[in-house]
C-alpha cells in the first residue's frame, strides 16, 4: 500500500511585502552562479580573462531571457495575442531553451569578434556549464508543475523508486503525470559529468568540438523527451523542438566531421588562446 500524497510543494519561496519570491527565479540564479563561477575557472586555464565571461553573463543573461521568452510565446502566440498582459510575465515559466541558446551564442560571438579572441573555445568553456545549468533549472518546472509528461499512475510512479516529494508534485489537479522534468534533469546532467571529466584529455578535442558534443548530446535526449512532454510548442502537427533537436544532432555529427576533414591544422581545445585568433 502506497503512502497517501499529502500535497504539492509551493512555487513561491517566500514574500517580500507584494513581491513574491518564486523558487523558478531562485533555482535558475543559483544555476548561473554555478555556472559562471566553473566558467570562470576553466577560462583562466584557457587564457580567457575572467573580465570576459563576465561580460558575456552581463549581457548574455538578459538577452537569453528575452529570446527565450519571445520563442516561447511566438509559438504560442494564439494565447498570448489574447493575454498581451500575459507575455511579459516570465515568473509564472514559459521560457524555451531554444530560444536562449540562439541569444546567447549571438552574443557570445559578437563579445568575442569584439575583443579579439576565438568563439568556439569560448563556446567550449561555456557549453559544460550551459547544460549543467539547464539540468538545474529542470529543478524550477518542478516547482512550477510543469514541463511534464502525460498522465500516468501512483504505482508506476512508485516503480521509478522517486523520492516521495517528487510523487506528491507530480499530482496535479487529481492527476499523475510523467516527471519529464526528471528525465531531462538527468539526461543533462549527466552530459555535464561526461564533458567535465573528458575535455582535458589530451587530443581529445580539437576547438569547438565541445560545443558538437554537448549539442549531439543534449539533442538526442531532448528529441525523445520531448516526445512524452503535454506541453511541447507545435508549429501546426510539428512538435518544434523535437525538430530542432533533430537538425542540431544531425548537423552537429556532420559539422564535426567536415570540421575534422578540412581544418586538421585547427588548435586543440586544451591549447587555449596561445595560437593566433582561428574563427
Amino acid at each position: 500500500m502506497f503512502t497517501p500524497i499529502l500535497g504539492a510543494l509551493s512555487p513561491i519561496a517566500f514574500t517580500l511585502g507584494p513581491i513574491e519570491v518564486r523558487w523558478y527565479g531562485i533555482i535558475i540564479a543559483s544555476a548561473v552562479v554555478i555556472a559562471t563561477y566553473l566558467a570562470v575557472r576553466e577560462g583562466k586555464k584557457r587564457g580567457i580573462a575572467e573580465d570576459n565571461i563576465y561580460d558575456l553573463i552581463l549581457w548574455g543573461l538578459p538577452i537569453a531571457i528575452i529570446c527565450a521568452r519571445i520563442y516561447y510565446v511566438v509559438f504560442q502566440w494564439s494565447y498570448y495575442s489574447q493575454n498581451l498582459n500575459q507575455v511579459y510575465r516570465i515568473w509564472d515559466g514559459g521560457i524555451a531553451i531554444y530560444g536562449g541558446l540562439i541569444g546567447a551564442v549571438l552574443v557570445l560571438i559578437t563579445l568575442c569578434k569584439k575583443r579579439g579572441f576565438s568563439p568556439w573555445l569560448m563556446m567550449d568553456v561555456a557549453a559544460p556549464t550551459v547544460i549543467m545549468s539547464q539540468g538545474i533549472g529542470r529543478w524550477g518546472n518542478f516547482m512550477n508543475q510543469e514541463a511534464h509528461g502525460r498522465a500516468t499512475t501512483l504505482s508506476f510512479l512508485h516503480s521509478l523508486h522517486l523520492p516521495e516529494f517528487i510523487i506528491q508534485q507530480m499530482y496535479i489537479k487529481g492527476t499523475y503525470y510523467q516527471p519529464t522534468f526528471l528525465y531531462e534533469s538527468v539526461w543533462d546532467l549527466t552530459g555535464f559529468v561526461l564533458l567535465m571529466l573528458l575535455r582535458h584529455r589530451k587530443n581529445l578535442f580539437k576547438r569547438g568540438e565541445i560545443l558538437f558534443s554537448y549539442l549531439i548530446w543534449y539533442s538526442f535526449g531532448r528529441f525523445f523527451i520531448e516526445g512524452m512532454r503535454t506541453d511541447s510548442l507545435m508549429l501546426g502537427p510539428i512538435r518544434v523542438s523535437q525538430w530542432l533537436s533533430v537538425i542540431l544532432f544531425f548537423g552537429s555529427i556532420i559539422w564535426l566531421l567536415l570540421r575534422r576533414y578540412w581544418r586538421p591544422l585547427d588548435p586543440w581545445y586544451l591549447d587555449g588562446t596561445d595560437d593566433t585568433y582561428h574563427k
